[in-house]
């Protein structure tokens, strides 16, 4: 779906619908612009709360899986950053010390935890990306620990989605395949993560 809307919006600019291999020979021609042109835009866009998904298979479509994928990777970690920086910014880092009593036990494992918190996170389904990171700078959460979760814990997901982007024209090719196979294993492995975290959390509050 991301991938579709995504090239609803260039036909919607360009009146035509450009082929998966002509829109990866426009990003071949940009060269090395490109990559230095779609790494801060995918960090800008989803900033304004684009859909992710779609500007990670914008990454496929334009640079293939090989090039797309770090490119990609590196557009998600910046857009975390960037938006836990903006956070922090317009909430201050005086903020947390006024937090509810419960969201300052977040604060304090995101402190104590925080690249394994991130991770988690990052592994779980169906969490909200950007408020997540919004979120996030309201709590004494590290910026590299912010990086690094996300770099790790994001890299399976923005495979898979440049993957697709990049097969749209061929959405039963082994690679394509792989990636939804990839996006399910995924999305239940984050999700008995998440639930084991919980209960040690839990457990750990009972003591």
């Amino acid at each position: 779906m991301a991938t579709i809307g995504f090239l609803a919006l260039v036909a919607t600019l360009t009146g035509t619908i450009p082929s998966a291999e002509e829109l990866r020979d426009a990003g071949e021609g940009l060269g090395v612009l490109g990559g230095f042109l779609y790494v801060p835009a995918v960090a800008l866009l989803n900033s304004l709360f684009v859909f992710l998904p779609a500007l990670v298979a914008a990454g496929g479509l334009l640079f293939g899986t090989a090039l797309g994928t770090p490119l990609a990777l590196a557009g998600v970690t910046l857009a975390a950053c960037t938006q836990l920086a903006v956070g922090r910014r317009l909430a201050g880092r005086g903020v947390s010390r006024v937090l509810p009593k419960r969201v300052r036990r977040v604060d304090d494992f995101l402190e104590r935890r925080g690249f394994w918190a991130v991770l988690y996170v990052r592994l779980a389904p169906l969490v909200p990306f950007v408020i997540v990171n919004y979120s996030a700078g309201l709590t004494r959460l590290g910026m590299g620990a912010m990086a690094a979760g996300t770099a790790i814990g994001e890299a399976p997901r923005v495979w898979a989605w440049v993957a697709l982007g990049g097969s749209i024209d061929d959405l039963g090719s082994p690679e394509a395949r792989a990636a939804v196979a990839l996006l399910v294993v995924m999305a239940v492995l984050g999700l008995l993560l998440a639930r084991r975290q919980v209960h040690r959390e839990r457990e750990g509050a009972g003591e």
